[in-house]
């Protein structure tokens, strides 16, 4: 009987700690976690500040971070969408306007083209990265002057030989600015060179753009027969702030008034006895 009452016993024993283990005990099933991130969508947007009117600019996106990021291991997806604003957006376009970002560390690339209005105008690029359902965001903007750009022309000749296309510097007052790409010119052919430079103003004085054929060894030269060339203008300063000068001369007109009324008042003052 008692013998009875201890088996007993211990099979109630051992039924309580196979209830406190519980189910965790037992091997589960499902879908895998999603892997947490710790790193917020971060990125940049790269181009120029100036555009010359009726011209496309390329501007290059980077991004990274977020669920579809973790540890630099792309898991997810990475994608953006382009927006624009701007007063007038007549023939202002970007395009693609949406893509997915390369995973190979390639920045993803769209291309402004803009109309023959001067303006600023924003753009605006939403990344966003999603995984397994979830997805965090963030927002890159730039701003673009539309600018009528200064214009550099001149005119190659090639010589008794075909020039194959090259590729030359142009220099606005002795620094580097931009690089031109002269397709190839068929012998004692003449090709039109063009340059564009956007800016957002140059100081007032002579400038001077310049062109240098030297290293194509005398297979192509500037129309005259010169290796080099260079074109001078002037940009006239800001106009004179008449509003000043007319509160400068209120002041020393007043100060003059001020002076001659205390000389006046020291002749009539009665001498004291």
């Amino acid at each position: 009987m008692r013998g009875s009452r201890a088996a007993t016993a211990a099979l109630l024993l051992l039924a309580v700690a196979l209830l406190s283990v519980g189910p965790a005990a037992l091997p589960t099933t499902g879908a895998a976690p999603t892997p947490a991130f710790s790193t917020p969508v971060t990125g940049n947007l790269s181009g120029p500040h100036y555009v010359s009117v009726n011209s496309t600019s390329a501007y290059w996106i980077n991004a990274s971070g977020g669920p579809a990021d973790v540890d630099g291991d792309l898991i997810g997806n990475l994608t953006w969408k382009a927006t624009l604003t701007g007063d007038n957006l007549t023939g202002v376009t970007v395009s693609p306007n949406a893509s997915q970002i390369v995973t190979a560390g390639t920045p993803g690339r769209t291309n402004l083209t803009v109309g023959n209005v001067t303006e600023t105008i924003t753009l605006t690029v939403e990344i966003t990265s999603t995984f397994n359902g979830t997805s965090a965001t963030t927002n890159l903007t730039k701003q673009i002057a539309v600018v009528v750009p200064y214009v550099v022309r001149a005119q190659l000749v090639a010589g008794s030989e075909r020039v194959l296309t090259f590729t030359v510097a142009v220099l606005l007052d002795g620094s580097v600015v931009g690089n031109v790409t002269v397709p190839t010119i068929a012998a004692m052919a003449t090709y039109n060179l063009s340059f564009r430079y956007p800016s957002g103003g140059l100081s007032a004085g002579t400038h001077t753009f310049s062109i240098s054929l030297a290293g194509e060894h005398g297979l192509v030269s500037f129309a005259g027969g010169a290796t080099t060339y260079s074109q001078s203008f002037y940009v006239a300063g800001p106009p004179p702030d008449y509003g000043l000068w007319a509160i400068v001369g209120i002041v020393v007109f007043v100060g003059i008034l001020f002076i001659f009324g205390t000389r006046v008042a020291a002749r009539r003052r009665p001498v004291s006895k």
